[in-house]
């Protein structure tokens, strides 16, 4: 049994529904986060699978508008935990500790939207817990963010206008700066996803 678990958090419709997406800085986030899931199938690590969910609140994150469901393309195998949260990490509102002790994880693999808010709250929550965290940056995806003071209306022309808008890029620098050496280890996809030479 594998010791490594692929978290996959919130790659759900809900966020191609929002008018920012069109500032994501991977839009193909399913097909990355695919090639991380055959991998590690391949390796014979667990995917657990996480959706946010706000329910009753009428928005994109309301199960009841029907978005809070995996993106096209990324398919649950029949034993794969699918787990649904709702606070910005995957821990704390969900048994998801729980599952990675029956299955004697120590190491847990994070990928999924958004880089900086629940992928990174993630690593942290995972890391003080005691696991080893790797960090696919390239498996994750997130939008430019804009600047605290903004208004909460403010269209996407506008905050792309704003010279204190963070773009993705930043967002996702600065993210690793953070985690790196603190509570994660940054990996890239083909660092995570190469064929293993065999002699």
């Amino acid at each position: 049994m594998s010791r490594t678990a692929l978290i996959v958090i919130d790659v759900q419709e809900s966020f191609r529904v929002r008018p920012n997406w069109q500032l994501v800085n991977h839009a193909d986030i399913a097909e990355r986060v695919d090639r991380l899931v055959h991998a590690a199938r391949d390796n014979g690590d667990l995917v657990v699978w996480v959706l946010h969910s706000e329910p009753g609140t009428g928005g994109v994150f309301d199960p009841a508008e029907g978005h809070v469901r995996l993106m096209d393309g990324l398919e649950p195998l029949p034993g794969e935990p699918i787990v649904t949260k709702t606070s910005h990490n995957a821990f704390t509102t969900t048994n998801l500790q729980q599952l990675l002790t029956q299955h004697g994880v120590t190491e847990i693999v994070v990928s999924g939207i958004r880089t900086e808010q629940c992928c990174e709250t993630t690593a942290r929550v995972g890391s003080d817990l005691g696991y080893d965290v790797v960090f696919v940056t390239e498996a994750t995806a997130t939008m430019a963010l804009a600047h605290w003071s903004t208004r909460e209306d403010a269209t996407v022309e506008e905050i792309l206008a704003d010279p204190r808008t963070l773009t993705a890029e930043q967002v996702a620098e600065r993210t690793e700066y953070v985690l790196a050496g603190r509570f994660a280890t940054i990996r890239t996809l083909d660092e995570l996803t190469a064929v293993p030479v065999t002699s």
